[in-house]
C-alpha cells in the first residue's frame, strides 16, 4: 500500500492532541525522509572513480596500529578521498579545521605526502597532537624493528639453502656489503632526519641502509647500488619523494674525485639543506578559533592553493568551514563531516534577532526566506546518546532544582558521564563544573534520588529509541541546508553529499564535498 507524506504523518499523530499514537507509521515516515532513502547522496565509489585519473593509491601504513577501530576507519576512508581530491585539483596543501589531536592530519601528511595545517581552538588538543606524534615515533621504531628482524630471518633461511661450495663467496659478499653499509649509515640519518620533522621517521635511514645490504645479499647480486626491500618500500611511501638520496656513488674513493665533481656535490648538498629548511614541516598543528570571518592568511603565512577538510567538526564550525571555502579563492575544494548538531546556532530560534551575527542554521537562502527553525529539542534529538547517560542527566537536573533551586545555568556538564565511575561520582563532578557546593549533599542523599527514579529507566529507553528513529530526519534537514547553500554559489563546479563511513562504526557518516570551477589553462 502506497502512502503519501501527509497520510503517514497524519496517521502517526493524534489530530486533536498532537500526541504520537502509531509508532510503526512514525518509524516508516522517519525512514522515508532519511538520506539513504531520498536518493540525494552520491556513492563514494562514483566520486573516487571520477577523481581517479592516472593516480595510483598509496600503499603502506595502516592506521589501525595506532588508532582505535572507529578512528582508524574514519581516517583511512577520508584520507583516501582527500588525497584523490587533492590530486584532481593539483594541490599539495591541506587545512584540517577542528583537527583535534591530529589523527587525520598526521595520516594525510605521512601516507600521502600532503602538507597539512591542523587548526584547533583548543591548545590542549594542539599539544595533544604534538604528543601523539611523539608516541607515533615509538610506534614506527617498533615497526622498523619488526621489518629488520623479518628480513634478517629470511636472509638466513636463504643462505642456509645455498650450496656448500658457495658459502665462502657469500660470506665475502655479505661482509663487504655490511662494511659499505656502515660507512653510509651516518649519511642516511643526516639526510632524512631534517626532512621529516614530527611524524616519527628520524630513525628511518638506519633501517633503509641495513635492509638494502641484506636485500642485495638475498638476491645474490654483487652490485653496490641501493636496493630497497618491499618492506622498506612500503614504509618509504609515507616520505616525501625527495626525502631519500641515491647512495649508489658513495662507494667511490673520495680522494679520487675530480674537482668538478666535488664542486657539483657541494652545490647539491647546499640545495638539499635549503630544501630542508623550506620543507621543515609536513604537518603543523596550530591553535586558533575559526569563525566565518577568519583570515587564513593571518594564521598560515605560506597559504597557497589548498583544500579544507574537517572530520566531525562541531556545531557552527562545519557551517563556517563551508563559508570560508566559498569566500576564499585559494581554497579549491572542501570535504567536511559535521557533528554536534545540538550546538548549532539558529537565526530564527529566538525572538530577538541579531542582524550582524552569522548563524549555523539555516545557511541556504531558501530556508532563510521561510524563516525556518529546528529548535533545540529537535537538534538534541539528532544527538545519539547512551540511555544511561540521559538517565544520569535527568536525575541530576531534578537534584539541582530541588536541592539548589537552580532551573537554568549557562554552564554545562559536558562529557562528565564518560569520566565517571558511578552515579555519585557523576553528580559530584557535575556539581563542581556547575560551581555548586556539593558538601551539603551526602552520598546517601544522591543514591536516594537514583533509587527513586531508576524504575523509570524503561520509559527513558523507549523515549531514547524514538529519538534514534527521528535523528536521521533532523540530520537530513541540516545537511540538505548545507548542500543547498553550496548549490546557490556561482563558483562551485560540483557539490554533493557522500556516505563516507560505515554508520555502525561511525554514526555521523555523511560528508559535504565541493569542488570549485577550475580556471581555463
Amino acid at each position: 500500500m502506497f502512502l503519501t507524506d501527509d497520510d503517514i504523518f497524519s496517521s502517526a499523530f493524534c489530530e486533536n492532541s498532537g500526541k504520537l499514537i502509531n509508532v510503526h507509521l512514525f518509524a516508516l515516515a522517519a525512514k522515508y525522509y532519511s538520506l539513504s532513502n531520498l536518493g540525494v547522496c552520491t556513492p563514494l565509489e562514483d566520486v573516487l572513480e571520477a577523481l581517479k585519473g592516472d593516480s595510483e593509491g598509496a600503499a603502506g601504513i595502516k592506521p589501525d596500529e595506532f588508532m582505535n577501530n572507529k578512528k582508524s576507519h574514519e581516517v583511512q576512508v577520508m584520507s583516501e578521498l582527500v588525497d584523490s581530491i587533492a590530486n584532481y585539483c593539483g594541490i599539495k596543501q591541506v587545512i584540517d579545521i577542528g583537527s583535534g589531536k591530529g589523527y587525520l592530519s598526521s595520516f594525510l601528511s605521512m601516507q600521502y605526502n600532503l602538507k597539512v595545517y591542523g587548526i584547533d581552538s583548543s591548545s590542549s588538543n594542539t599539544n595533544g597532537a604534538h604528543e601523539r606524534n611523539r608516541k607515533l615515533k615509538k610506534h614506527w621504531r617498533a615497526y622498523q624493528s619488526r621489518g629488520k628482524e623479518s628480513l634478517k630471518s629470511r636472509s638466513l633461511e636463504m643462505a642456509n639453502d645455498r650450496p656448500v661450495e658457495h658459502e665462502l663467496n657469500c660470506k665475502t659478499i655479505n661482509e663487504e656489503l655490511l662494511n659499505n653499509a656502515n660507512s653510509l649509515q651516518n649519511q642516511g640519518q643526516v639526510i632524512i632526519q631534517d626532512v621529516v620533522p614530527s611524524c616519527g621517521f628520524t630513525e628511518m635511514a638506519a633501517l633503509e641502509t641495513n635492509t638494502e645490504t641484506e636485500a642485495d645479499f638475498v638476491s645474490g647480486t654483487q652490485s653496490h647500488e641501493t636496493k630497497l626491500s618491499e618492506e622498506v618500500l612500503a614504509v618509504l611511501n609515507v616520505l616525501p619523494v625527495d626525502a631519500v638520496e641515491d647512495f649508489s656513488s658513495s662507494h667511490c674513493n673520495c680522494g679520487e674525485l675530480c674537482e668538478e665533481e666535488k664542486v657539483q656535490r657541494k652545490m647539491t648538498s647546499l640545495k638539499t639543506k635549503a630544501r630542508k629548511t623550506s620543507e621543515s614541516n609536513l604537518y603543523l598543528p596550530l591553535t586558533s578559533c575559526i569563525t566565518a570571518e577568519t583570515e587564513l592568511s593571518d594564521i598560515i603565512t605560506d597559504l597557497e592553493d589548498c583544500m579544507m577538510v574537517g572530520l566531525h567538526t562541531c556545531g557552527d564550525l562545519a557551517a563556517n568551514t563551508l563559508r570560508i571555502f566559498t569566500a576564499k579563492p585559494e581554497i579549491k575544494a572542501v570535504c567536511n563531516v559535521g557533528c554536534c548538531y545540538h550546538l548549532l546556532s539558529e537565526q530564527f530560534e529566538n525572538q530577538e534577532e541579531c542582524h550582524d551575527q552569522i548563524w549555523g542554521f539555516p545557511m541556504c537562502q531558501y530556508l532563510k526566506d521561510k524563516g525556518w527553525c529546528c529548535g533545540r529539542n529537535a537538534r538534541m534529538s539528532a544527538c545519539l546518546l547512551p540511555t544511561e547517560s540521559l538517565f544520569y542527566r535527568a536525575v541530576l537536573q531534578v537534584i539541582i532544582e530541588e536541592i539548589y533551586g537552580v532551573t537554568k545555568s549557562d554552564r554545562h556538564v559536558g562529557k562528565t558521564f564518560s569520566k565517571s565511575s558511578s552515579f555519585v561520582d557523576y553528580v559530584r563532578r557535575s556539581l563542581k563544573k556547575l560551581e555548586l557546593d556539593d558538601s551539603k549533599l551526602p552520598d546517601s542523599c544522591i543514591m536516594d534520588y537514583y533509587e527513586k527514579y531508576k524504575d523509570r529507566m524503561n520509559e527513558l529507553e523507549a523515549f531514547n529509541m524514538l529519538k534514534v528513529v527521528l535523528a536521521p530526519c533532523i540530520e537530513v534537514l541540516i545537511l540538505l541546508d548545507r548542500l543547498c547553500y553550496l548549490k546557490e554559489q556561482e563558483n562551485i563546479a560540483w557539490s554533493g553529499l557522500v556516505k563516507l563511513f560505515d554508520p555502525v562504526k561511525s554514526p555521523r557518516c555523511y560528508a559535504v564535498i565541493a569542488l570549485k570551477n577550475q580556471p581555463c589553462s
